[in-house]
Parts: structure tokens; sequence; C-alpha cells
């Protein structure tokens, strides 16, 4: 079999170690996203230890990191074996392009509208202000009446009843009742569990994935009392360790990948 010199980066150590017992090539190994360098159609990437950069031939990136959209879109043009696949974490990086690419595609849109920073907004219903590139219920408020936004923001209504993750790595779906002592709710709380799959939002998931061209992805949606439903987020980069059986199936996913010689 033909070993390549593989890259891991943003992967925790104790994934790192799983990879590492079932993969017999190199790996350059950064828990930080690194120095790269591409140079006449190859990827160069910095030493794990010591000066200098090395070739690669693979790369698996996980994380969200304030300075990733350089290294992603430097994967891109390098268009070499990579997951997920570069071209289509550029396209879901930035939460509210993505976003606005994601309500032309889904069955369950909703109009949403827009605050530029610094600008004073007046609303007579409960209103979600939403900004910059982070998950997890964080650069969210919630307001009504008198509001003056410190970001460009968008602008949605807040939607009363339960807040749901449809969740895909590898050949492998799952839906996540999120949850949260307020009105933000997320997968971290300790009550946050597993349910039984909506089919409409899987396949309304799956239709998301696969216009955008993404290896593993978690929308987030919202289903109201009345049955309606509305979709309130992608995530390019679903938490993969909150759930053991998620966390396996994400290994088990990257290491066959690793291992496949094409």
């Amino acid at each position: 079999m033909l070993h390549h010199r593989i890259a891991l980066v943003g992967i925790e150590a104790d994934e790192y170690q799983v990879i590492k017992q079932n993969y017999d090539g190199h790996i350059i190994w950064h828990e930080a996203i690194p120095k790269i360098l591409v140079k006449d159609g190859t990827l160069f990437v910095e030493k794990q230890n010591g000066i200098g950069m090395l070739p690669v031939d693979k790369v698996v990136y996980y994380g969200i990191y304030d300075n990733d959209f350089d290294f992603i879109t430097g994967l891109a043009l390098w268009n070499g074996a990579c997951f997920p696949n570069p071209l289509a974490m550029l396209e879901c990086r930035l939460k509210i392009p993505c976003l606005i690419k994601a309500m032309q595609l889904t069955k369950f849109p909703h109009q949403r509208g827009f605050v530029s920073a610094n600008t004073e907004v007046n609303t007579n219903v409960p209103t979600v202000a939403k900004w910059g590139n982070w998950h997890c219920g964080e650069n969210k408020e919630k307001f009504q009446g008198e509001w003056t936004s410190s970001f460009s923001s968008t602008l949605e209504p807040y939607f009363e009843g339960d807040a749901v993750r449809i969740m895909n790595i590898g050949d492998t779906y799952w839906q996540i009742k999120l949850e949260g002592e307020d009105w933000l709710k997320s997968i971290h709380p300790d009550n946050a569990c597993f349910m039984e799959i909506d089919q409409e939002l899987l396949a309304d998931t799956k239709h998301i994935k696969q216009h955008l061209g993404m290896d593993m992805i978690g929308n987030d949606y919202i289903v109201m009392p009345n049955g309606a439903k509305k979709l309130l987020e992608v995530n390019h980069i679903p938490n993969i360790t909150r759930f053991e059986e998620v966390r396996q199936a994400y290994l088990e996913t990257v290491i066959n990948w690793i291992n496949n010689e094409t």
C-alpha cells in the first residue's frame, strides 16, 4: 500500500492519537493553523517540529479559527486531496453569506433583515440580531423596541419552538435536540440528546449539503408548536466531540479517507 504524507490541522490530541494508530504513513499534526506554501501544484506544510516545510499529499482540517479563511483559500487553490472539501468550506466559512446561499436552497426559508454597524432599529416584535462568523450561540442578541447595533447584523423574528440539528458525517445522519437554559440553544448542554429524524428536515439538509458540495454538515432548524419549520443556521464544521457516537463516525470516516490510495 502506498502511504501518503498527510497533514492533520485542528484535530485535537485524543482524535490525533486514534488516527495515528490507524495510519502507517507520515503525519504532520498541528492543533492550530500552520504556515503553508502552494508552489507548482504542491502543498508544503510547516513541520510539526523544527524549521522548514514538507510536501503533503492529503489534508484533514477540523475547526474554526480567527485566521482560517486564508488557510482554507490556500487549500482550495492547491486543489488537492482535502477533507472536508475546501471549496465548500470557502462557501460556508463566512456565516451570513453561507446563510444567504442556503436560504435560496432550503424548503424552510424565512425573511431576514439587515442593519449596518452603529445603526438604530426599532421593532415591535421579539427580534434576533446575528453578526460575525462564530457559532455556539455567540454573536447573537434578542431584543424588542429600540436597539443599536455594534456590528453589521442580520435581523430575524424570534421563533418559539424546539431547536434541532440535522447532522451528517460520512454516510450517517443524526437529529439532535438542542438545549439551553435561556433562548439560546446549542449542542453543548448535558440534556442535548439524539431524537427521531424528521424526514423533511433530513431531505432539506441533504439538498443543501449536495448543492454546496459539503462533506459534513450541521443544519439548525426551529420546529414551531404549529409544526412550521425554519432553517436558522448552517454549520460547515459541526461539533464531533459532544457525542461519542458522532466522534466514532467522524474518526471512521477520516481514517477510511486517508487510507484510500486514490
